[in-house]
């Protein structure tokens, strides 16, 4: 770290716990997740594993089994840490919250730079769903129009100009090494087509 001391730079030397809290809020600590009942318009933060077992460890897969609202019995959504609950009668900030559940769009984060971006009103999810929705586009149309590499300087210049959308289809349709990936077209074609549906589906439900 370093600071300014009348126009010299003094560099801070800092002890290494402190550094870790300073770039990750939750790298110290096992916090419990904000669940949220969408009906009630309640949240709840659910017990660890650790809580219920006391020898037990974390474990992500505890945390991921659906877990029911206390008061109506629905099934609450895992908001993330960083979520903050609205007031009870925010009726329209619990709709929009709903709407970012079911886009997808949660508070999740590993506490180093926060959740990332959140529309905060329903145009502004509309819009984000939209340009995600072009990004779907444009990895469909390039599995669409592929024509597999053949040498290997053509490989290495296919990994070096198209690694992004190599990399962002599921390793099931995948086959070879790391710096050699052959995928399914057929299958990548349909995998993003899918994803198009999907949120296509979103967008126009959002829009009545």
């Amino acid at each position: 770290m370093e600071a300014i001391l009348r126009g010299k730079t003094v560099l801070l030397y800092l002890p290494s716990s402190l550094i870790i809290r300073i770039m990750c809020r939750y790298g110290m600590t096992t916090y419990k997740q904000h669940y949220a009942c969408f009906e009630c318009r309640k949240t709840f933060k659910r017990k660890l594993l650790v809580d219920i077992d006391k020898g037990a460890a974390y474990s992500k897969d505890f945390e991921s089994v659906p877990s029911k609202c206390p008061k109506c019995s629905a099934l609450m959504a895992n908001m993330g840490l960083d979520f903050e609950s609205p007031k009870k009668n925010d009726l329209k900030t619990w709709s929009h919250m709903k709407n970012l559940y079911k886009s997808g769009i949660t508070f999740h984060s590993c506490g180093c730079s926060g959740p990332g971006y959140i529309p905060k009103n329903k145009p502004q999810l509309l819009e984000f769903l939209n340009e995600k929705r072009e990004g779907f586009i444009k990895h469909k149309r390039f599995w669409s129009n592929r024509i597999e590499p053949k040498t290997n300087s053509e490989k290495n210049k296919d990994l070096a100009n198209n690694s992004h959308y190599i990399y962002s289809i599921p390793n099931k349709i995948k086959s070879g090494t790391k710096k050699n990936k052959k995928a399914d077209k057929v299958l990548a074609v349909q995998y993003w087509a899918e994803k198009i549906e999907e949120i296509e589906l979103q967008i126009n439900k959002l829009n009545y």
